[in-house]
């Protein structure tokens, strides 16, 4: 599988290298459908790029740039808790420079506007939410014409990777949830608790961990086992994913091609909660599409949403740590769009834009 992945990878570096320079990576919002929010879309573009500004970052790219045939797929990035399109940018910019579009769906009451329900009460939503953007993108008269949407690919990271698992055919229960942070609290607080607070080693540390409890027993006793299926998502890429919760003995056979990203000094989601328990499980029928020993939870957060406008907590919980060197991060793109290439099969070649 390794072998395949390197192959791809270098089929993939000679295309791009003949067709990124061609185009733009356009960028368009679609109203999302059922009520939800918009679906971000990026494109390959006849339109040049040009400096556009979202939230705190400031983006190259051909805002409602006229749509030009990529290579016929579409991947769907589910971004994290309290997530938005932006700091996904430069992994969509590299699937686009292969000819895919990337949709990201708004996850509803989890998103950086909204964070009001992250956890189970969003994971339930968002499978569904995904599939939705699919069918907005379907209904979309400039992008439809140009994709086949009989293979979708789906990558997420944290809270996304979790809806990645549950899209493989992964099976979770909020009940699980509570049982893994009844025996684990004080090992993977961050997992039970979000980015509320942490544990610092002193007399606070008790009070937090029974409220805590408190809280998630009364909240998380429901024993249904959630699945969702679309048979238009062929390959999923799940990031650092929030897992402890799922029934192992489901993801041992993904139902889709399966890739993970992992970092090695992950303390939000702990990787043998997590991570480290999807690839024991499913071992040599998925693929550990990048390993990054020196990287923590949000190492694929890029670009970084800038540390003055996160909390201590999240600072503690999503930063680099000393030593991380994000100019490995090109080449852990390169990896996953080689991931879906591989998987969803192009239909045909990035066309030359006149």
């Amino acid at each position: 599988m390794l072998r395949r992945l390197t192959l791809a990878l270098l089929t993939l570096a000679t295309w791009g290298a003949a067709t990124a320079s061609q185009a733009g990576t356009g960028l368009m919002e679609l109203p999302g459908l059922l009520g939800d929010g918009p679906v971000t879309v990026f494109y390959p573009s006849s339109s040049a790029d040009e400096p556009v500004q979202r939230g705190p970052f400031q983006l190259q790219l051909a805002w409602q740039g006229s749509p030009v045939r990529g290579n016929g797929r579409l991947m769907v990035i589910t971004h994290g808790s309290g997530g938005n399109p932006w700091v996904h940018t430069d992994l969509a910019r590299a699937m686009v420079a292969a000819g895919f579009v990337v949709a990201l769906p708004e996850h509803a009451g989890d998103n950086s506007k909204d964070p009001s329900t992250p956890g189970p009460e969003s994971w339930k939503r968002r499978p569904a939410e995904v599939s939705r953007a699919i069918d907005a993108v379907a209904q979309d008269t400039r992008l439809a014409p140009l994709l086949t949407l009989d293979k979708v690919g789906v990558f997420g990271g944290s809270a996304g990777g979790h809806t990645a698992l549950t899209l493989a055919g992964g099976a979770w229960s909020p009940a699980r949830f509570r049982q893994h942070c009844e025996a684990h609290i004080a090992d993977d607080f961050s997992s039970c608790v979000g980015f509320i607070t942490r544990l610092h080693g002193n007399l606070l540390d008790g009070l937090k961990k029974w409220f805590a409890l408190t809280v998630i027993r009364h909240r998380f006793g429901d024993e249904t086992a959630y699945t969702h299926q679309d048979p238009r998502i062929q390959a999923a890429v799940a990031s650092v994913p929030f897992a402890a919760d799922f029934d192992m003995t489901t993801l041992a056979t993904p139902s889709i091609a399966l890739g993970l990203v992992t970092a090695g000094m992950d303390v939000n989601q702990v990787p043998r909660f997590h991570s480290d328990a999807v690839l024991t499980a499913c071992q040599d029928r998925c693929t550990h599409v990048a390993h990054l020993p020196d990287a923590s939870h949000g190492a694929m957060l890029s670009p970084m949403p800038p540390l003055h406008l996160l909390s201590d907590v999240q600072t503690a919980l999503l930063g680099d740590p000393p030593g991380f060197d994000r100019k490995v991060l090109p080449e852990v793109d390169a990896r996953i769009v080689a991931f879906f290439a591989q998987h969803l099969q192009p239909l045909h070649p990035f066309q030359p834009v006149p």
